[in-house]
């Protein structure tokens, strides 16, 4: 890892109308528009399951960072992340987070570990760290 502080630059550009092009440095660009519950078309990534994907994918890389230092051995991990977006002291915004993560592993491989290390990853994740709303994990592990 590079010492901090770290810079994320995002751009993003709109007519008055229509999608929204998001752009960052060597990635392809991103097309957005509101979510079917803020009067979109419901076909494209809006702000809210970015940052509800940006949840599911922080919880794997950091579980991802924390396994490999561990020494953990596994096989898959899936994570479905839910975001409730409400009005809460007079503002609409996200009031919590649930992660439901199902950690596929081999026999061979300590299911207490990987339970701690998936725990390990929920307290760890710079995303959600970063959010006011409250995260819930519910861990999954299937031995094959």
């Amino acid at each position: 890892m590079q010492d901090l502080p770290h810079q994320y630059i995002v751009v993003a550009r709109a007519m008055p109308h229509g999608e929204v092009k998001i752009n960052a440095d060597a990635v392809e660009p991103i097309i957005s528009a509101p979510p079917v519950e803020f009067g979109g078309p419901g076909n494209r990534w809006s702000p809210e399951s970015l940052l509800v994907a940006s949840v599911a994918d922080c919880f794997i890389l950091t579980f991802r960072a924390i396994s490999r230092a561990s020494k953990l051995e596994w096989v898959s991990l899936q994570c479905e992340a839910n975001g409730t977006l409400n009005k809460a002291d007079g503002a609409t915004r996200f009031t919590r987070f649930d992660i439901q993560a199902t950690l596929e592993i081999s026999g061979e491989t300590s299911e207490t570990k990987a339970h701690r290390i998936m725990e390990k990853a929920e307290q760890n994740c710079l995303i959600t760290n970063s959010l006011s709303a409250p995260t819930h994990l519910k861990a999954e592990i299937i031995i094959k």
